[in-house]
């Protein structure tokens, strides 16, 4: 199996997603979609920018490597009577079921990032998007000291080292990397903005229990937990991803939980 789909069908993301519903709102708030407008979301989750761009009458297609997460989207569509928007399988790295310049808008949150080729991700999503139509892209910087970033560095320090030619999915959250592959598929650097943006996530438990989700649904941090057993250090990865989400919820009811978390906002005018 493809090691990316075999990582996000690992768990069940759509428990941490959950979490993510009234951010992923107020981002599509800002994107300008309109009834009608053509839309790829790409890597797309179990529909968190998705259904809110169908609500807003947007023609939607969501793609995603994972068949549950597929499946999630498309109950949760057809919940709302969203006949506007699907979901099917696909990979970033080739969307050759995909006609060219078919989509007015391409979005990706969160999802392309993670693909492996990202010079291969960037001329895909190129080739699927209309002239005079945007990419816009939610990518994870790397060290940022907010949630993601520093879940997935302190995943990585207990997780076996990446395969020979790994290209870690946190260089799209650095802006020349970014302007490199997107100038590989022919956009010049100024068509290619940048603004810092944030995610804020709002579990309905405690940043202990927020943990746990982490722990047993995200394909990253599973992969962190089954290493750290092999070696004795379980403990240790539990309590310090646990000091990071009490050190950053934000909530200061007891027992409530808002963390936010800092992301890179790439778009790019086709």
């Amino acid at each position: 199996m493809n090691p990316n789909k075999a990582l996000w069908e690992k768990g069940d993301f759509t428990r941490i997603a959950a979490s993510m519903r009234e951010s992923g709102e107020a981002l599509v708030a800002g994107l300008g979609v309109t009834a009608g407008m053509k839309v790829l979301d790409l890597g797309c989750g179990d529909g968190t920018t998705a259904l809110p761009m169908a609500r807003r009458g947007a023609d939607v297609l969501g793609v995603d490597i994972a068949r549950n997460l597929v499946d999630a989207g498309n109950r949760r569509a057809q919940d709302e009577g969203l006949t506007n928007c699907r979901f099917q399988e696909g990979d970033a790295t080739d969307l050759h079921n995909l006609a060219d310049q078919r989509f007015d808008l391409v979005v990706s949150i969160f999802g392309a990032m993670f693909a492996p080729k990202p010079f291969d991700v960037a001329k895909e999503m190129l080739r699927v998007t209309r002239p005079g139509g945007r990419i816009v892209m939610g990518n994870w910087i790397p060290n940022d000291p907010t949630l993601v970033a520093q879940i997935l560095k302190i995943s990585s320090a207990y997780a076996p080292p990446p395969p020979e030619g790994f290209v870690s999915p946190m260089t799209w959250g650095v802006e020349s990397h970014a302007i490199e592959r997107f100038g590989a598929a022919g956009v010049p650097a100024e068509k290619v903005s940048f603004v810092r943006d944030t995610f804020t996530f709002r579990p309905s438990g405690t940043p202990s229990a927020f943990v746990a989700d982490f722990r047993d649904f995200y394909g990253p941090t599973m992969n962190a937990f089954a290493a750290a057993e092999q070696n004795g250090r379980t403990a240790d990865l539990q309590r310090e991803l646990e000091a990071l989400f009490e050190r950053q919820n934000q909530r200061g009811a007891t027992g409530a939980t808002a963390i936010p978390a800092t992301f890179l906002r790439v778009t790019v005018a086709r």
